[in-house]
């Protein structure tokens, strides 16, 4: 006679637990983002946090894979690929071209002083070299695309926040997210190569080959990618489904060519959406069809669920200089001095920021998320694989920090 079994390993309980809770969140999502003001991104990293290994134990990564950095980076990794190519899809006819002043200044001296900032806030707070708090600042200077999206789309987004200043915020985290490479790299060359080798190396490995190169291949790629995706529709050889599919199959082949060939896949995959969309005709084919809210919602929920998973309550004592109130400090600080000050000291030279309350709005408006995760395990990986690098305490307390800082970018 056949027994009746009740599975409750992980990999049965996960799914439920996840698929559970976005149903009945998207059941009031009406009501918790245009009543309540609150952020589904919140909401699942406190779900997260309740079913981890902290609270309830039902759900502990760590026992998922023999390397639980690995397994968060991928995951990471792949979220940003996907939402970043989203933001270039996105974004209005020839956009990078036209918002180009715009951009540059985002992007080069917004973004330098960031890291700057907060690397002196790092440094300072715990008691760091500045060369390994510039590392770990670098991690913080991207914005996220992931909570960025999840912010300036909804009602409350589009009756409030200009058209053109959501471009450039959505154009800038997408942007910048793989343009954090330099500034991490900078500092990690620095910790293993003499100075002037360093700097040669970061010019030519990181910038030459990483970030010019990956924005060649993207452009390349999603020029060929529209021209072909044009010409069978056209043709009629391709379906609805796999039409609003092919932004996603093209990021999956941007990141395995690009993790193969060693650049800097999240880059190529933001420039492979804006050349994709180069000419508006995919963006206006698809952006009623609901494809990007939906994996948005889908992946911000499912990454913030499993952030809330990993967050290492146990790191945050005073044997690693990781006490509370160094980790509140260095959360408000950066909150508040990382990216407002110089937004508001700078906005009259961004075309896009018209008026100073728009600044502000921009200036405070600097999510951190998915990539300060993606880029501490990055630095980890790099010093771990170079036992030669001066990184001192760096891999030991990257992590920990990056996710304190992350859980109060959320809140």
């Amino acid at each position: 006679m056949g027994e009746i079994h009740i599975h409750t390993e992980q990999l049965q309980v996960v799914p439920g637990l996840l698929g559970g809770f976005i149903f009945v969140l998207g059941l009031c999502s009406l009501i918790v983002k245009e009543r309540l003001y609150l952020s589904e991104t919140l909401l699942a990293m406190v779900f997260g946090i309740v079913i981890g290994p902290h609270v309830l134990n039902w759900v502990d990564p760590s026992k998922w894979s023999s390397n639980e950095n690995v397994l968060t980076q991928e995951f990471s990794r792949y979220a940003l690929a996907i939402e970043v190519m989203i933001a270039g899809v996105a974004l209005p006819k020839k956009y990078l071209s036209k918002e180009w002043k715009s951009m540059v200044m985002l992007l080069l001296p917004v973004m330098s002083v960031m890291w700057l900032v907060s690397s002196a806030i790092i440094k300072f707070t715990f008691e760091l070299s500045f060369l390994h708090a510039l590392a770990i600042g670098a991690c913080v200077a991207p914005t996220d695309p992931v909570l960025a999206n999840a912010i300036l789309k909804g009602m409350f987004a589009e009756s409030h926040v200009p058209l053109r200043l959501r471009n450039v915020l959505t154009a800038e985290s997408g942007a910048n997210d793989g343009l954090g490479y330099p500034f991490l790299f900078f500092a990690l060359y620095l910790m293993r190569l003499p100075g002037g080798q360093a700097i040669g190396t970061w010019f030519y490995a990181t910038w030459a080959y990483q970030v010019f190169l990956s924005a060649a291949i993207g452009a390349v790629a999603g020029f060929v990618a529209r021209k072909a995706l044009r010409y069978a529709e056209t043709a009629g050889w391709v379906d609805k489904e796999s039409f609003l599919s092919s932004s996603i199959t093209l990021t999956l082949l941007l990141v395995g060519v690009c993790t193969v060939i060693g650049t800097d896949d999240i880059f190529c995959c933001f420039i492979a959406g804006n050349s994709f969309t180069w000419d508006d005709w995919f963006r206006i084919e698809s952006e009623d069809t609901g494809l990007q809210e939906t994996l948005n919602v889908l992946l911000s929920m499912s990454f913030f669920i499993y952030f809330g998973t990993i967050i290492p309550w146990s790191s945050y004592t005073s044997e690693n200089v990781l006490d509370p109130w160094r980790i509140a400090v260095a959360i408000v600080l950066v909150m508040c001095l990382r990216r407002l000050p110089t937004v508001m000291l700078t906005y009259r030279l961004v075309p896009a920021i018209r008026t100073w309350q728009e600044a502000l709005f921009a200036g405070w408006f600097g999510p951190i998320g998915v990539s300060a995760v993606f880029y501490s395990i990055e630095t980890i990986k790099q010093l771990d694989d170079n036992e030669h690098s001066n990184g001192g305490r760096v891999s030991e307390i990257v992590y920990p920090i990056i996710c304190a800082i992350v859980f109060g970018s959320v809140l």
